[in-house]
């Protein structure tokens, strides 16, 4: 499933310039835990969400998709709900790096968008040149609220919020053609630079 081309309110967003950071969600867009986990990590939220962190394993397509950000040097920053405890334990296990990392002790819950507006801020971009990519509500809340494009992650569930977002696509193995266009790299992009050259 891709959505593409409504953005916020049904109107058409024309972006302003390239995609030159990306903020992602942590559980459920770049990892995925075992749902008996999650459930206890409810409960008894510290305590369990460690032993649930231990679970995690990155979602299909992931890698290639961050190694495609890295090929065009583009910054990747994560905003998490969860504690930076088990956030460090997520990305030592599944071998991510992020130049920010924003979890629950650092700023105000999503869908707040100060966590976001952190790393903007820290990175010096506009929200316009970010793109916050989640796989519930407070991430495209959240990013919507900052200002930044917003890409749904729906791991072929129909969400009912999914008109919310710039772009909704089903996962990490196929980049939607409107995200390579963000960053610059689409074929409506190339024959835009062609025809301009």
């Amino acid at each position: 499933m891709t959505t593409a081309g409504i953005g916020r309110n049904g109107e058409s967003r024309t972006p302003t310039g390239p995609i030159r950071g990306v903020v992602f969600d942590l559980d459920g867009t770049l990892v995925s835990l075992s749902a008996a986990e999650q459930r206890k990590a409810q409960e008894v939220l510290y305590r369990h969400e460690q032993a649930a962190a231990h679970t995690a394993v990155l979602n299909p397509g992931v890698a290639d998709f961050v190694e495609w950000l890295d090929a065009r040097e583009i910054k990747r920053g994560l905003f998490s709900r969860n504690s930076r405890a088990a956030v460090a334990v997520v990305l030592a296990r599944c071998q991510l790096r992020f130049e920010k990392v924003v979890a629950r002790e650092d700023a105000p819950h999503k869908p707040r968008p100060d966590g976001l507006l952190r790393i903007c801020g820290d990175w010096g971009f506009s929200p316009c040149h970010v793109l916050m990519i989640g796989d519930y509500l407070f991430d495209i809340q959240a990013g919507a609220q900052a200002g930044t494009r917003t890409a749904l992650i729906t791991h072929g569930r129909s969400l009912p919020f999914a008109d919310l977002a710039d772009v909704a696509f089903s996962g990490f193995e196929a980049i939607p053609e409107m995200l390579r266009e963000w960053f610059g790299d689409g074929e409506a992009s190339a024959t835009r630079q062609a025809d301009e050259g």
